[in-house]
């Protein structure tokens, strides 16, 4: 099958590329400041059963994989036992080719197993019994791993409601890498599901200890759990949405109905969308006081499959790219707290390739020399954190923007393999930097152009979250 592609050299195609990477950005630390890791797993120092535990479960990438492989659901979520998943999985990678799991799933069996041959059928029983034997040490536990990794923060996902018992531990214990949570309030803001939201609207009562009974004491419990975030550390906060809200000026008319529904005497509330942009108007405004970086993750179409979607629930690959409008509602949120200059730092996600120029335009209206790069395109999202769609982002963010202050990639996962994400990240953007240079298009001086790496990969991000 030839030599194994991933060399020392794996994505860096020249010498100025290689010089780059080795010399400037290999050994950085890494600051994750989004991601889906548990933080009970941490806090418990996990050790998992096997490798389909660590690698397989959960991972609706390759889920979406194996089910346009023509794999039974038995062998991806169902009751198969975990050898036989990853069997499965192990005959189907060879299927992946050109998808960046293949990329990655390789990376990962490399850097954590030290695996440096292709995982196949015939490889697989091998892989599997030796992966196993590591989980089964201190080595591998989620700390460890974390660890070897040199991360040096990491921002979980964390419900307005969560008790944030799991970062209080790790705190307490002095851990040497800081697990923050983020507060990622979308829940409270999805009214039109009437059931959904009185629960959720229970458990903010019930964790804030406010009665919520009107618009004001709503956003009364809310301020108390972002105030109990603050006091745990959390300094981010995250939304996943379809599109900025356009609708942001509340009625006395509407608050009126909004007291009245959440006292159980309406079916459904007439205006959702107002709902949802003035409360997370009045949340920008808490998170600009507490100095915090507000993330939004925008474009997703969620739960396309209702079929599979009723069978497995959310999360469990039925997502895609969505084709909504983002500009004009983006200009009017992001305006609208600049006039009173309420305008947080920013990081805004796109998960539609076509929209890379008008989000790396947009942002440029908004930084006011206060802070640097205070507005920032983030990196690669979901179905974009590949290969090309992390070149042309860094395109986009270079030719309309600064790259210069950029503050890089993060895992956006749930799994503790991911870290690899972030060097083949830092391999991609080198390869870039590197290649302009033999070319002339940039200057042929390492020093100055692998400082500004540097900064991409670690610099930048530690000073933005103030680390």
């Amino acid at each position: 099958m030839g030599e194994y592609f991933l060399t020392e050299d794996f994505l860096l195609q020249g010498k100025v590329a290689k010089r780059l990477y080795h010399e400037y950005v290999k050994g950085l630390p890494i600051i994750d400041y989004h991601c889906h890791l548990v933080p009970a797993e941490i806090a418990a120092d996990k050790q998992f059963a096997n490798l389909t535990d660590i690698w397989l479960r959960g991972d609706h990438y390759k889920w979406r994989a194996l089910r346009s492989l023509g794999v039974p659901e038995k062998f991806i979520t169902g009751d198969a036992s975990d050898e036989e998943k990853f069997h499965v999985w192990a005959k189907m990678v060879p299927q992946t080719v050109r998808n960046p799991l293949f990329h990655w799933s390789h990376m990962e069996l490399k850097n954590v197993f030290g695996v440096e041959e292709y995982l196949n059928e015939k490889s697989a029983a091998s892989i599997y019994s030796s992966c196993n034997e590591l989980l089964k040490k201190r080595s591998h536990t989620t700390r460890a791993l974390l660890q070897s990794f040199k991360v040096e923060y990491i921002g979980t996902t964390d419900e307005p409601w969560d008790n944030l018992q799991y970062h209080q531990q790790l705190h307490a214990e002095n851990y040497s890498i800081r697990v923050c949570p983020s507060f990622r309030p979308d829940k409270i803001l999805q009214i039109a599901n009437k059931e959904s939201f009185l629960h959720h609207l229970q458990l903010l009562q019930s964790s804030s200890g406010v009665s919520i009974k009107d618009l004001s004491s709503l956003l009364e419990a809310l301020q108390h759990r972002i105030d109990f975030f603050h006091t745990n550390g959390c300094r981010v906060s995250d939304h996943g949405l379809t599109q900025m809200p356009a609708k942001f000026i509340f009625s006395a008319a509407l608050e009126k109905e909004f007291a009245s529904f959440v006292t159980g005497n309406e079916n459904s509330y007439s205006d959702p969308d107002t709902f949802m942009g003035y409360v997370l108007m009045e949340l920008c405004k808490m998170y600009q006081a507490k100095d915090w970086v507000q993330q939004f993750h925008l474009g997703p179409i969620r739960n396309n499959n209702t079929r599979l979607n009723k069978k497995l629930g959310a999360d469990c690959g039925f997502d895609s790219i969505g084709d909504f409008p983002q500009a004009l509602q983006m200009s009017l949120f992001f305006d609208q707290l600049d006039q009173a200059d309420r305008l947080a730092k920013t990081v805004i996600y796109n998960i539609n390739p076509s929209d890379n120029e008008v989000f790396a335009t947009m942002l440029g209206n908004f930084n006011d020399g206060s802070i640097k790069g205070k507005m920032q395109f983030g990196s690669g999202w979901w179905f974009l954190d590949q290969k090309d769609g992390m070149e042309k982002q860094l395109n986009a963010l270079s030719n309309m923007g600064l790259i210069s202050t950029f503050i890089g990639m993060i895992t956006d996962s749930r799994s503790f393999l991911s870290f690899p994400r972030h060097e083949y990240f830092r391999r991609i953007l080198c390869n870039l930097i590197g290649d302009e240079m033999e070319k002339g298009i940039l200057p042929n001086d390492e020093k100055w152009m692998g400082e500004i790496l540097q900064n991409i990969s670690y610099h930048n991000a530690k000073e933005y979250f103030n680390l």
